[in-house]
């Protein structure tokens, strides 16, 4: 099949990639020239483990190539996949359609046969009608169908997510559209990998569901929390007894200072909306984000505590400031409530993040970036942990004491046990939820 990819964020990117290794021929079209000129030297622009070397192997056999020429990518393509970004719009929460939209007009005027457009992109209910009535307003010859193909990659493990998926969600309208999609799936369905066939309304509709469902388990978890500190209780065993329930489940379980993330922040206000929109109020996902908001300030309060009360003129490392591990994603995540907070407040931070750095520089004014957790720490007053990149899982604790100013941890996610803290010479150790 013939594959033109709109778009090389982290989804077009991940996704045209993919494609390409289950033996498409991809074209992935963006409209930054810097960005396809770096694509073509074969460095990649965002850090997605494993993917410059999956790229590398399909530029190499010929599936694979990039280009700044929409019209090029879509003429005699067999699907033109939409995958460019949604972000929230300023004011009201919306997901921003406009460069879905222009996308889509483009599309129209380049469309030189029949072709499936298919939106990638995550994109409120009835955004792929619109799309179908921009492209047959601008061009009104076209021969097409719209299909809605919602993505479910995690950041740092997308490839995987991508080859071995727990479900491929397509939403069409006819049989001619559905045969298309078949076949550019056809490597997974070949190894019984779930794709459910649906309407276009329910396949835009399971993706703000899904990720507003795990928004709101981790919400939950973190609420428990707050409260087993209260009480005495260990939430590391609260939410092992709660996860081995099958009706429950262990994932998205874990304690710590939030969700962020390019989905769940936007997906979650995107839905609010569309509920008020259609005057049938989500209740439980505007709870959740306004929770998720409290919990972010609340891990400022803990830094703050350890420190006798003010962090004025102390000294404080900062291990991680990624979302989550294995990206280098800063969007919406725990350290730009928690970090500026802190700066602001008189604090000296040291920063150290294996992949932080190239978006945290500008995000984070004020700070100092260290090389490694060693040198972040020395004559410190306090150390946060909160990002669990695997360098900082098996830290040489008693190092760290030995050479801090004062040996404290504030353990946002929990890696380590506030006994080993304290029996390699920490004076004082808090977690989430203990």
């Amino acid at each position: 099949m013939r594959i033109a990819m709109i778009g090389t964020g982290y989804v077009g990117l991940v996704s045209g990639v993919c494609f390409s290794d289950f033996g498409h021929e991809v074209v992935c079209v963006d409209k930054d020239p810097a960005k396809i000129e770096m694509l073509e030297r074969g460095e990649v622009p965002i850090y997605e483990p494993g993917l410059d070397d999956l790229m590398a192997k399909n530029v190499a056999a010929g599936r694979l190539s990039f280009t700044g020429d929409l019209a090029h990518a879509v003429s005699g393509a067999d699907a033109v996949f939409i995958a460019v970004g949604t972000p929230t719009r300023r004011g009201d929460g919306h997901a921003d359609l406009t460069y879905v939209m222009a996308a889509a007009e483009e599309i129209a005027q380049a469309l030189t046969g029949y072709a499936v457009v298919v939106t990638k992109s995550t994109v409120p209910v009835g955004t792929n009608r619109q799309v179908e009535q921009v492209i047959r307003k601008a061009n009104p010859d076209a021969d097409f169908d719209v299909a809605s193909n919602p993505e479910f990659l995690r950041e740092g493990a997308a490839i995987d997510d991508f080859m071995r998926p727990d479900r491929v969600v397509v939403g069409v309208q006819n049989a001619r559209a559905q045969k298309v999609m078949a076949e550019i799936y056809r490597p997974l369905f070949l190894r019984d990998f779930p794709i459910i066939n649906t309407d276009l309304e329910s396949a835009e509709m399971i993706k703000y569901a899904a990720n507003a469902f795990l928004a709101a388990k981790i919400t939950f978890i973190n609420e428990i929390a707050a409260l087993c500190e209260r009480v005495g209780a260990d939430v590391k065993q609260v939410s092992k007894g709660m996860g081995l329930d099958g009706r429950i489940g262990n994932k998205f379980l874990h304690a710590g200072p939030g969700y962020g993330g390019s989905c769940f922040p936007k997906d979650t206000s995107a839905l609010a909306r569309i509920g008020q929109d259609h005057a049938t109020p989500m209740q439980i996902t505007e709870t959740v984000i306004k929770v998720n908001e409290e919990i972010k300030r609340r891990m400022i309060d803990k830094v703050v505590d350890i420190c006798d009360g003010s962090v004025n003129g102390k000294t404080i490392a900062i291990l991680g400031v990624t979302f989550k591990p294995n990206t280098d994603d800063m969007r919406e995540a725990p350290a730009l409530t928690i970090v500026p907070a802190l700066v602001g407040n008189g604090a000296q931070v040291r920063v150290v993040d294996p992949q932080g750095k190239r978006e945290g520089e500008a995000l984070l004014p004020g700070v100092s970036w260290q090389d490694d957790p060693y040198s972040a720490v020395k004559d410190a007053d306090a150390v946060v942990l909160l990002t669990e990149w695997n360098e900082f899982r098996a830290l040489d604790l008693a190092r760290m004491a030995q050479i801090m100013s004062r040996p404290r941890m504030v353990d946002l996610r929990n890696i380590y046990s506030p006994q080993d803290a304290r029996a390699a010479g920490f004076d004082a150790y808090v977690g989430v939820g203990r």
